[in-house]
């Protein structure tokens, strides 16, 4: 059996972006967290207010066997918009920024050619934002955060702004994507 690789990676809320990766193929676990800022064992009460630093991250575990890190940077790039500095959507703060958190120089490399080869594309009409830095924490968020979406389907956020995301994911990726959860 292949060794399985972690990703780290912010991009806004992360019930957004777990519910999104969570679907993929070669994917296994997805965990909410927080990365990027100073501080250990920081709450999401403290994140949200943005004095911390720290990022709402997601770290995936994945088989590189069966999908990529570059994939998963692909996935990451069309599904957040990475040009938004410190925002996505109606969230706002240092907290939402977009960023790829890198855990070896391989990875740094990766990252940087695919957000090199997004810029180039002109799929987005303003540059990328992404910041690529190295992981240096990532710490856990609150279980009631875990998998927040596959719980709550109905809540209202999740309806208007994480279903149109599976929904691009769906139509943009359906070839690595799980059935459906």
């Amino acid at each position: 059996m292949a060794s399985l690789e972690k990703a780290t990676l912010a991009g806004g809320c992360f019930w957004c972006i777990e519910a999104i990766f969570k679907r993929l193929r070669g994917v296994g676990d997805v965990v909410s967290g927080y990365s990027g800022g100073e501080g250990k064992e920081p709450s999401y009460e403290a994140v949200s207010g943005g004095t911390t630093g720290h990022a709402e991250t997601i770290q995936i575990t994945f088989d590189p066997q069966v999908i990529s890190y570059e994939t998963l940077l692909e996935v990451f790039f069309k599904l957040v918009d990475p040009t938004t500095l410190n925002r996505q959507g109606s969230d706002a703060g240092t907290q939402y920024r977009s960023v790829i958190f890198y855990h070896n120089i391989e990875q740094r490399r990766v990252a940087e050619k695919v957000k090199g080869k997004i810029e180039k594309s002109g799929m987005y009409k303003s540059s990328v934002v992404t910041e690529i830095v190295p992981l240096a924490n990532f710490y856990k968020a609150e279980d009631y955060h875990q998998d927040f979406y596959g719980k709550n389907r109905l809540y209202p956020y999740c309806q208007i702004i994480i279903d149109p995301k599976i929904t691009k994911l769906y139509e943009n990726f359906g070839e690595i994507v799980k059935r459906r959860v």
